[in-house]
C-alpha cells in the first residue's frame, strides 16, 4: 500500500500554531495570513485523516493525535532543513576553536554540535568548556575564535542569542528553614547566578551563608543534589532530580540571563557565521518545544 506524502510546509504551519497557539499568531510568525494557514491545517488533517486540533471560538488545543503528530513533525522539519543546508551551505570548512560555559543548554548542545559536524564534515570544531571569565580571555588571547558565555548586565559587547530565566535549586528533601542562615552553592565571582542570588537574599532579609565553591557548573549543581544547600543556575541546568523553589517558597524570582556570541567577526567568518546560525536555528527550535511543553 502507497501512504500519502506529508506536506512539509503543512507541517511548518501545524507546528507554529501549536506553538504559538492561534492560527493568526502562526501566520504572522510565518508571514502568510490567518486563512492560508487554516488551508494548510485542513489539507494536513485531509492526509491524515485525523483533526490535529479542537478548536472553538474561545480555545485551541492539541488533539490526541496532534500531540503524537507534533514529535513527528518536529523530526521530519529538522531532518529537511539539515538536508536542505547541507546542500545549501557546502563551502564552510576549517577549525573553529570554540569556548563555551558548561550550564549553556548543557543537554542540548552537544547534540547540535554533533548534527553539525554530520552536515559540515570539512569543519572541525576544538570545544574548550570554561567559565565565562576564562574563555572570554582566551578569545581575547587569541587562543579561541569563538566564544559562548553569560553577558552581564553592564556589558555591551557580543550579541545575544539565548535567554533564559534564573532558577532557585536544591535537593528534593532539602526544606530551608526561614529562621536559619541559608547554605549556599555557587561558582566564584564574577559570576551573575551568584551575585543575583545574594543580592535578591540580601533584598528579602534572608541571612547567608556560602557553604560550596566550584569552578565547575555541574559542581555546583551536585553540592545541591547531595543536599548541601541552595543554589542559582539557568533554566537550561535544571534536571528532575532537583527542585524548584518558588517564590510561595520565600525565594523570590530570578529574572534573566543571557548568553552572548563573542567573536563573530575576524578569519573563518564563512565557518563561524554557519555555526552560529545553526545554533541559533536549534535554540529557536528548542524555545518551540519548551512553550509547547
Amino acid at each position: 500500500m502507497r501512504y500519502p506524502d506529508l506536506d512539509l510546509d503543512a507541517l511548518r504551519s501545524f507546528i507554529a500554531v501549536a506553538d504559538s497557539g492561534g492560527f493568526t499568531a502562526a501566520g504572522s510568525q510565518l508571514g502568510r495570513s490567518q486563512a492560508a494557514i487554516s488551508i494548510k491545517i485542513k489539507k494536513l488533517e485531509d492526509t491524515l485523516g485525523r483533526r490535529v486540533f479542537d478548536r472553538t471560538s474561545r480555545s485551541l488545543q492539541l488533539t490526541r493525535d496532534g500531540e503524537m503528530l507534533l514529535g513527528y513533525a518536529r523530526r521530519m522539519l529538522d531532518l529537511n532543513d539539515e538536508t536542505v543546508r547541507r546542500f545549501a551551505e557546502p563551502d564552510a570548512a576549517g577549525e573553529i576553536r570554540l569556548g563555551v560555559v558548561e550550564y549553556f543548554v548543557p543537554d542540548h548542545l552537544p547534540t547540535v554540535l554533533s548534527r553539525f559536524a554530520r552536515i559540515y564534515p570539512r569543519v572541525h570544531i576544538d570545544v574548550t568548556v570554561g567559565m565565562s571569565s576564562s574563555v572570554i580571555e582566551q578569545l581575547d588571547a587569541g587562543q579561541l575564535d569563538l566564544v559562548i558565555a553569560k553577558r552581564d548586565e553592564a556589558e555591551t559587547r557580543g550579541r545575544v542569542i539565548w535567554r533564559e530565566a534564573m532558577q532557585w535549586i536544591c535537593a528534593p528533601d532539602f526544606q530551608p528553614d526561614d529562621h536559619a542562615t541559608l547554605p549556599f552553592c555557587a561558582l566564584p565571582p564574577p559570576c551573575i547566578f551568584r551575585s543575583r542570588g545574594l543580592d535578591v537574599l540580601k533584598q528579602a532579609g534572608r541571612a547567608w551563608r556560602v557553604v560550596y565553591t566550584s569552578e565547575s557548573g555541574m559542581g555546583v549543581l551536585a553540592a545541591a543534589r547531595a543536599g548541601l544547600g541552595i543554589a542559582v543556575m539557568g533554566e537550561s541546568s535544571v534536571t528532575p532530580d532537583l527542585r524548584r523553589l518558588q517564590p510561595e517558597d520565600g525565594f523570590p524570582a530570578l529574572g534573566l540571563v543571557e548568553h552572548a556570541v563573542f567573536g563573530e567577526g575576524g578569519s573563518r567568518s564563512d565557518s563561524k557565521a554557519a555555526l552560529v546560525g545553526f545554533i541559533e536555528d536549534s535554540l529557536r527550535a528548542l524555545a518551540g518545544t519548551r512553550q509547547a511543553a
